[in-house]
């Protein structure tokens, strides 16, 4: 939050403090959720994005900065995936957020226009070689710290982004209703997912260069085939557990991971992550006294040296991504699959890492929703918020709806809750605007299983 503070004055700046402060799309690609969920950004970034249209250049690639101040630069003539994407995800983040078709209609030809340039780079094999990609910036690297890129392979990186955006575009387009841009669009992401899982998939799962940001890429933009799914998250698992439960991850890799670990089930394994304290973790700068996100995991080493005395930013959001997974799984609030705009609401908590309490509130278009959950003498006690003219699905983690209660009242004597049984160890009550406090035994279940939405 105070790097947001810091950083959201007129631009999305990378950071505050030195001689760049400026509007990386890279950086705020990957933190446009979170941004989203900490405060009301849509003026903000749709003010941004009208920015970024405009230097948008004529071929439909994207300036490293918006607004765009580095062209002229010769190191920074091209496109970078990742970075220009923003071109797409913001918008599309928005409209999931804020629920605000206008922003999709206003930068639709910009995002078919980055899509397009990707297309010509990629060439007949859809496989984008080559150009001026930053990578998994300042991802990990056991064999030199020194290095800004990581070790995972950026056509891999492009490919992947090019699948993913091309998925964006496509839902976008329908929601816009122009379906047979979207039927085209479809189509080029079926080619684009059987592309990669042949340039860079083995039959095994296993995804070169096998890194943690290549099986997070892939399973978060969903480009492998339901077979091989689980064994890339077992490799995934398995690069976690031998850098001794510590992520590699860079700027790219590091938003996704959390959530794709959720998502294939290893929620624990997540937690294993998020509660790690020593070089490179989330909390490893809270302990050498950081009161804002770092750019480097490493800004100060362990030995209390700086990493770099020129490209060392102690105030630089990126990384703070993780600030959705926390709103999403440690406090469960999260965007009902099927809507936008906190219309629909899903309440589901996962606990773990040893935590006994959590919440978090989330200022929607509608109002406030919150949850707060605790553990106490063997119970699981959870207070929920659904804000006016919204309706919503809450998970409780116990087995049985019958040892569940609202209000101190059994679920099944309260009037206007839709309960169903168990099912994957969780209690599905459905519930319209109000307050609702529930409780159930502390079973001591935590979920490892898919995310319900």
């Amino acid at each position: 939050m105070w790097s947001q503070k810091g950083n959201f004055l007129d631009v999305p700046t990378d950071c505050p403090q030195r001689d760049e402060r400026l509007g990386w799309t890279g950086d705020a690609q990957v933190f446009a959720e979170t941004a989203a969920l900490n405060a009301d950004v849509a003026a903000f970034f749709t003010k941004w994005l009208s920015d970024l249209r405009v230097d948008q250049r004529d071929d439909g690639s994207v300036p490293h900065v918006i607004p765009d101040v580095i062209s002229e630069m010769e190191d920074f003539r091209g496109a970078a995936t990742g970075w220009a994407d923003a071109a797409v995800v913001v918008p599309w983040t928005l409209y999931r957020i804020y629920g605000d078709t206008r922003i999709l209609e206003s930068q639709y030809d910009s995002m078919t226009a980055w899509i397009a340039y990707m297309r010509r780079q990629a060439g007949k094999d859809l496989i984008w070689r080559g150009g001026e990609h930053f990578g998994d910036w300042l991802s990990y690297r056991s064999d030199d710290h020194r290095r800004l890129s990581g070790p995972t392979d950026n056509d891999l990186i492009a490919a992947a982004y090019f699948a993913y955006s091309t998925r964006l575009v496509a839902e976008t387009a329908r929601v816009l209703g122009r379906y047979s841009d979207a039927a085209a669009y479809d189509s080029l992401v079926s080619r684009l997912r059987h592309t990669f899982v042949d340039e860079f998939v083995t039959a095994g799962g296993r995804i070169s260069p096998n890194t943690q940001t290549a099986y997070v890429l892939a399973l978060a933009f969903d480009l492998l085939p339901d077979d091989l799914r689980m064994r890339a998250a077992d490799r995934l698992v398995d690069e976690i557990r031998r850098f001794d439960n510590h992520l590699t991850t860079g700027f790219l890799g590091t938003p996704l991971l959390l959530h794709v670990l959720t998502d294939v089930g290893r929620t624990d394994v997540a937690y294993d992550l998020l509660m790690q304290d020593s070089y490179p973790s989330w909390l490893y700068p809270v302990k050498k006294g950081a009161t804002t996100v770092w750019e480097r995991w490493d800004g100060i080493q362990p030995d209390g040296t700086f990493q770099d005395s020129g490209m060392n930013s102690f105030n630089h959001y990126g990384l703070g991504a993780v600030g959705s997974w926390l709103y999403q799984i440690v406090a469960g609030i999260r965007l009902d699959a099927d809507a936008s705009g906190f219309k629909r609401v899903v309440i589901a908590p996962e606990p773990g890492g040893g935590l006994t309490a959590a919440e978090a509130a989330i200022d929607t278009m509608y109002g406030l929703v919150s949850s707060s959950w605790k553990t106490a003498g063997g119970r699981f006690q959870l207070e929920v918020v659904i804000p006016p003219n919204t309706s919503g699905t809450v998970l409780l983690p116990c087995r049985r709806a019958t040892d569940a209660s609202e209000s101190g009242i059994p679920l099944s004597d309260v009037d206007g809750l839709v309960v169903e049984p168990g099912q994957r160890g969780k209690v599905r009550v459905g519930v319209s605007s109000g307050r609702y406090d529930f409780e159930c035994p502390d079973s001591g279940l935590r979920t490892t299983t898919p995310r319900d939405s």
